[in-house]
């Protein structure tokens, strides 16, 4: 359970304990949650690349004749990682665009 969900149940459980005891329940005050864009990205980025390596992967042992992997396996993991690896590349793209008119900024 995340951080955010104990918080909102404990704010839940003394709510019902003031309604319990008579009393107003207190505003809950929400923080929202804390996330570090850089893990965030460095986990998109890895991964793409599990999707790319487990793709090479069936590609190698497809090519070397294993029977237990079909073209069709090999086909879509070769599209799933194509597909990942251009979002990738479109968010790097609104990425420097972002980054680009953040510096053009005049203050």
């Amino acid at each position: 359970m995340s951080v955010q969900g104990i918080d909102q149940v404990l704010g839940e459980m003394r709510g019902v304990s003031a309604l319990a005891g008579g009393r107003a329940p207190e505003p809950v005050v929400s923080t929202p949650p804390s996330v570090d864009f850089a893990e965030v990205l460095r986990s998109s980025i890895e991964q793409v690349n599990t999707v790319q390596q487990t793709s090479q992967d069936l590609q190698k042992r497809f090519e070397l004749g294993d029977e237990s992997v079909n073209l069709h396996d090999v086909m879509i993991s070769l599209q799933k990682a194509s597909l990942s690896f251009q979002t990738m590349v479109q968010v790097r793209n609104k990425l420097v665009t972002a980054y680009q008119e953040i510096m053009n900024t005049q203050v």
